[in-house]
């Protein structure tokens, strides 16, 4: 390809697409001061909360604007809505908290749990880009959602459902897919996949990921992949566990490799080089 046709052909493209994407710094600037808003305390100079209300309203106005110009679509139910849903997100949010506090021997205060947890600001910030997408909200669930990916390793997808006290302890890897649901009080360690078990375009409008029912534990780096699969309430699923099939509620499930201990011979050790 000439590079004049190359040139022509991008400029079409960054036309075509120019409106329809929302800047990334604006909407991950927007992210972070809907999360300081509902908790101040992180914010160094943070304003009377009706002065941050009205910014904010601002902002999200600002970003929805362009990409719902073509839709034919007013931003102003959609903002209406978001901001008179902010309310039971911060009291679902306190439950989250409060949650962590109980079951981590580690968090020492709620203060700390607010500023410092990854897996908090991961369900803040998932709680906040789902709202948005139960209202229709294009693209800047998303684009809020692999922000948080990318600052803490958590990708959770808005269109997940997800109960109230909801636990991810340390987080790094957690995998929440789009159709997966959560209930009540469930906790999750790090490297857990919540995963589809094939990958079709065709299969976009059928529930692909599990269901995790309430009171559920689920420990670092188990996998539960299909739509049809329900891990019944007050269940366990152990570490590095692979489950495709259903269980039924009370259940706990382990993996057991099996492991061999060798006592090693005085002789000159063996040096492997990689």
């Amino acid at each position: 390809m000439h590079l004049d046709t190359f040139f022509k052909k991008l400029d079409a493209q960054h036309r075509l697409s120019n409106n329809r994407i929302p800047p990334k710094l604006e909407s991950q600037r927007l992210a972070d001061e809907l999360f300081q808003f509902l908790f101040p305390m992180i914010k160094e100079d943070a304003r009377p909360a009706e002065v941050e209300y009205a910014l904010l309203r601002h902002e999200l106005t600002q970003l929805l604007e362009p990409l719902l110009r073509d839709q034919d679509t007013s931003m102003t139910p959609i903002v209406d809505a978001f901001f008179d849903g902010l309310p039971d997100i911060y009291e679902r949010l306190l439950e989250d908290s409060e949650a962590i506090m109980q079951f981590d021997p580690a968090a020492t205060c709620m203060e700390e749990v607010i500023a410092t947890y990854p897996g908090f600001y991961a369900i803040a910030l998932y709680r906040i880009a789902h709202l948005l997408h139960q209202l229709g909200a294009p693209l800047l669930p998303r684009v809020f959602s692999e922000y948080v990916h990318g600052k803490t390793g958590i990708d959770i997808h808005p269109a997940a459902t997800i109960g109230r006290s909801f636990f991810i302890d340390h987080g790094t890897g957690v995998v929440i897919g789009a159709t997966a649901f959560i209930g009540n009080h469930v906790k999750i360690y790090q490297g857990v996949t919540l995963g589809a078990l094939q990958v079709d375009k065709s299969l976009a409008s059928v529930k692909r990921h599990p269901t995790i029912e309430d009171n559920c534990i689920l420990y670092a780096n188990s996998t539960i992949l299909g739509g049809r699969t329900v891990i019944g309430h007050d269940s366990v699923i152990g570490g590095n566990s692979w489950i495709t099939e259903s269980v039924p509620p009370y259940s706990i499930v382990l993996h057991q490799p099996q492991v061999k201990v060798r006592t090693k011979p005085f002789e000159e050790p063996v040096n492997f080089v990689i």
